[in-house]
């Protein structure tokens, strides 16, 4: 059967609006000419509408409100996370077991270096590489040395209270490794495992604004931040507190949390802009969220600069941790490593971190309402006092609502074709039945009726 044929014969049959009168031996040419151009344009405006429903559905398919029906929420505590920043004290310890007490004392700066690694590293470059170098000093398994002078949890944090009730510090305080070194978090998505104790900390209109209390018996920065997220070398300083003894410290945040429709989870990445932190790309940490997408980003940028990543980096196996050679490295990449930056910011020639990082989906806004910082007078023990609470209970919070689905984009698309052309899905299995199936039936047919008449062989 001819293709020509099979065209004209399925426009005879057509339930497509107007097709039929194309190729009406009793329409005249000016008939034939009206409805081709009505045909051509019913499917070029239907193709716009379509076009628009597909472009509305890939980038407007979400759409963010405040709500304000507080009454029966449950408001999560934000996590808190302690990362000793200092401890002189465990350094001259350390220091005498490795060396003896009549070493080097600038080894004590190397020490302090290596264990409290933030991007630079001074002395340890200048001491520990180079032509003249201080004896006993270390040229690799810098983890192993910054493991020794960390304070354990016990020896860190003690008398903490939650709403006025004492519990165990360490049972829920759990270790987190970041690029910071270890530090101790409760709260966390990212610390511990699944089958770590959790306290609740959940604040409603029963328990009233939640409040922790604790004492740290370190120097420590203590940061504030969402369940998923993570310190990092370039966390605001808004979101943390640097504590030092003989000092209370006292912060009243108010926390507004983002609430996803159900819906949201059918939406692909790139659609609604953000991800969830089940939905994790990254070997750094084991959820996804911005800040743990940062710390990946840093990590994959000192491999590609020094073929190695900082000793501190978290969850890294030891055969990509820097030696010598890779932390000298790191230090003369400092400015390239330190900062985020945007693309435009690149291209002006600053130097940087670009990063294509997307938000997390439930990300909090927090903020800091009261601060205060006072002296602990009378106090023997060089301990620091902490205190951190809901101001009040949230009585707004952001939703991420889906305002066009994959159900949406089907009607959209079958009600277009229906308005414009008469189409329907069975429509367009015509077309490919008379392509396909048609004149392949029509062969079988004509093949059996040849048959029947007992033709010559060579006839069929």
């Amino acid at each position: 059967m001819r293709f020509g044929r099979i065209i004209e014969e399925y426009l005879e049959n057509s339930t497509l609006h107007g097709a039929r009168f194309i190729v009406d031996k009793d329409a005249s040419w000016i008939e034939r000419i009206f409805w081709l151009i009505c045909l051509v344009a019913s499917w070029y405006a239907s193709w716009l509408l379509i076009k628009a429903s597909l472009s509305a559905f890939e980038n407007n398919a979400i759409s963010f409100v405040v709500e304000s029906s507080y009454r029966d929420w449950n408001t999560n505590f934000p996590a808190i996370i302690v990362c000793e920043s200092k401890n002189m004290d465990r350094i001259q310890e350390v220091a005498e077991q490795l060396w003896g007490a009549d070493h080097d004392f600038t080894l004590e700066e190397v020490l302090s270096e290596i264990a409290f690694f933030r991007g630079e590293s001074y002395h340890t470059v200048h001491e520990c590489s180079g032509e003249e170098v201080t004896a006993s000093c270390f040229y690799s398994n810098f983890s192993y040395y910054a493991e020794l002078v960390r304070s354990s949890c016990v020896d860190s944090i003690s008398n903490c209270e939650w709403n006025n009730q004492p519990f165990e510090c360490c049972k829920y305080f759990h270790r987190m490794e970041t690029e910071l070194g270890i530090c101790y978090a409760i709260n966390s998505l990212q610390a511990g495992n699944n089958k770590a104790p959790k306290l609740n900390m959940y604040s409603n209109r029963d328990s009233g604004p939640g409040a922790l209390r604790m004492e740290l018996h370190t120097e420590a920065t203590v940061f504030i931040l969402g369940n998923e997220e993570v310190p990092t070398l370039v966390t605001p300083k808004t979101d943390f507190l640097v504590v030092g003894p003989y000092i209370s410290f006292v912060r009243y945040i108010s926390k507004r949390d983002i609430e996803n429709d159900e819906e949201i989870r059918q939406t692909s990445v790139q659609q609604r802009n953000c991800r969830f932190a089940d939905e994790n790309i990254l070997d750094v940490h084991s959820h996804y969220s911005y800040s743990a997408c940062t710390v990946q980003c840093r990590k994959d940028r000192q491999m590609e600069l020094c073929n190695c990543s900082s000793h501190l980096s978290p969850n890294s196996p030891d055969w990509q941790l820097c030696n010598m050679d890779g932390l000298e490295c790191l230090n003369r990449n400092y400015e390239d490593l330190s900062v985020i930056i945007a693309k435009w910011s690149k291209r002006r020639g600053r130097k940087g971190l670009v990063c294509d990082c997307l938000p997390s989906c439930t990300e909090v806004d927090i903020t800091t309402v009261y601060d205060s910082k006072d002296n602990m007078a009378g106090q023997q023990n060089p301990v620091s006092r902490i205190e951190v609470g809901l101001i009040e209970l949230p009585t707004e919070r952001y939703k991420r609502n889906l305002v066009r689905g994959k159900l949406d984009l089907v009607v959209s698309i079958g009600g277009t074709t229906g308005l414009f052309v008469g189409a329907s899905l069975l429509s367009f299995v015509e077309i490919f039945y008379y392509i396909t199936i048609r004149p392949y039936s029509t062969y079988i047919h004509e093949k059996n009726r040849l048959k029947r008449l007992m033709l010559p062989k060579r006839f069929y």
